[in-house]
C-alpha cells in the first residue's frame, strides 16, 4: 500500500496506532442512512409507547393477554431507545466510540431484549392456546397475578442469561487467536464459536419458534372446528348464546392477530439467526455489511408490532384515537368507551 493510499484511509481514532478504519461513505449515503434509521427508531419508540400507555390507561384492556403484550411492547421500546441508537452510530460510521465495556453492555442488552421478546411471544401463544382450546379452565388458570409472575421470570432470565454469556466470554472460547488478529480500537463485534452458535439460536429461537408454530396450528385447527359447529346452528336464540358466540369470535380474531405478530417476528429474526449458525462453519466469512443489514432487518420487528396492533386490533385503534385526541389535540377523554 502506497503512502497516498494510507493517507486517504480514515481512522476511528487517528492518533491511535491500532485504530479501526472508518467506513468510507458519501455524505448523501450517510444522511440517507441516518434519516431512515432515525425514522425507524422514532416509530419503534413512539408506537410501542402508545401500546404501553393504552393498556396502562384503559382498564378494559388490562386482560392477562394484554399485560403480556404491554411487557412485550416495553421490551421493544427499550430496544428502540437503549440499543438501536448506538447500533445506528456503529452501522453508519463503522466505528464504536464508547469503549469495550459499553460494547459488552450494548450486546448484552441487545440479546436480552431479543430473548425477552421471544419468551413473551411464547407466553402469548400458550395464553391463546388455553383460551381457545380449553376456555372453561382458562379464566381459572390464567389470571393477572399468574401472568405477572411469568413476566417477572421472563425479564430476570433474559438479563441473567445474556449478561452472563457476554461478560463471561464463553461464546468466544477457542477463538482467542482470531479475535486478536481482527481486533482494532473502535470495533464492537460479538463472536460465537461453533458450539454456542448452535446452542444460543436453538435454545432462544428455533426451539421456542417451533413450539409456538405448533401451538398456533393447533389453535387454528380448534378454531376452525368451533366455527364449523357454530355454522351448523341455524339460529342462536338466547342472549347468553349470542355472548358466547361473540366471545369465541373475539378469541379467534385475537389469536389470528397475535399469530401475525409471531410470524413477523420469525420472518424478521430468522435470517439473522441462520447467519449466526452458519458463520463459524465458513470461517467467519460473512461480510460485516451483511450482518449489519440482518441486524436492522431484525430490529424492524420491533417497529412492526405496534403497527400490526393498530391495523388489526379495533380495541387498540380506539385507544390510540382517544389518547391522540385527548393528549395531542386537547379533546376530552372518552373514559366511558367500552372496548370489544
Amino acid at each position: 500500500m502506497s503512502f497516498n493510499e494510507t493517507e486517504n484511509i480514515l481512522l476511528c481514532y487517528p492518533l491511535h496506532p491500532d485504530s479501526c478504519p472508518r467506513a468510507h461513505r458519501l455524505t448523501v449515503v450517510k444522511v440517507t442512512m441516518y434519516t431512515f434509521m432515525l425514522l425507524m427508531i422514532f416509530t419503534t419508540v413512539l408506537g410501542n409507547l402508545l401500546i404501553i400507555i393504552s393498556i396502562s390507561h384503559f382498564k378494559q384492556l388490562q386482560s392477562p393477554t394484554h399485560l403480556i403484550v404491554r411487557s412485550l411492547a416495553t421490551s421493544d421500546c427499550l430496544l428502540g431507545s437503549l440499543v438501536m441508537p448506538y447500533s445506528m452510530m456503529r452501522s453508519v460510521e463503522g466505528c464504536w466510540f464508547l469503549g469495550d465495556v459499553v460494547c459488552k453492555v450494548h450486546f448484552s442488552l441487545d440479546m436480552a431484549f431479543c430473548i425477552s421478546s421471544l419468551i413473551h411471544l411464547s407466553l402469548i401463544s400458550i395464553d391463546r392456546y388455553w383460551a381457545i382450546c380449553d376456555p372453561l379452565k382458562y379464566r381459572i388458570r390464567i389470571t393477572n397475578n399468574t401472568v405477572t409472575v411469568f413476566i417477572t421470570f421472563t425479564w430476570i432470565f433474559s438479563f441473567v442469561y445474556s449478561f452472563s454469556i457476554v461478560f463471561s466470554g464463553v461464546n468466544a472460547v477457542g477463538l482467542e487467536t482470531l479475535i486478536m488478529q481482527v481486533y482494532c480500537v473502535g470495533s464492537c463485534v460479538l463472536f460465537f464459536n461453533k458450539e454456542w452458535s448452535l446452542i444460543c439460536p436453538i435454545l432462544t429461537f428455533f426451539l421456542p419458534g417451533t413450539i409456538m408454530s405448533c401451538l398456533y396450528m393447533k389453535i387454528f385447527h380448534v378454531a376452525k372446528k368451533h366455527a364449523k359447529v357454530m355454522s351448523e346452528k341455524v339460529t342462536v336464540w338466547t342472549t347468553g348464546g349470542l355472548k358466547n358466540q361473540s366471545f369465541a369470535h373475539r378469541e379467534r380474531k385475537a389469536a389470528k392477530t397475535l399469530a401475525i405478530v409471531m410470524g413477523v417476528f420469525l420472518l424478521c429474526w430468522m435470517p439473522f439467526f441462520i447467519a449466526i449458525v452458519v458463520d463459524p462453519y465458513i470461517n467467519f466469512a460473512t461480510p460485516a455489511k451483511v450482518f449489519d443489514a440482518l441486524v436492522w432487518f431484525a430490529y424492524f420487528n420491533a417497529t412492526c408490532n405496534p403497527l400490526i396492533y393498530g391495523f388489526f386490533y379495533p380495541c387498540f385503534q380506539k385507544a390510540f384515537k382517544i389518547l391522540i385526541f385527548t393528549y395531542v389535540c386537547g379533546f376530552k377523554d372518552s373514559g366511558g368507551l367500552i372496548f370489544h
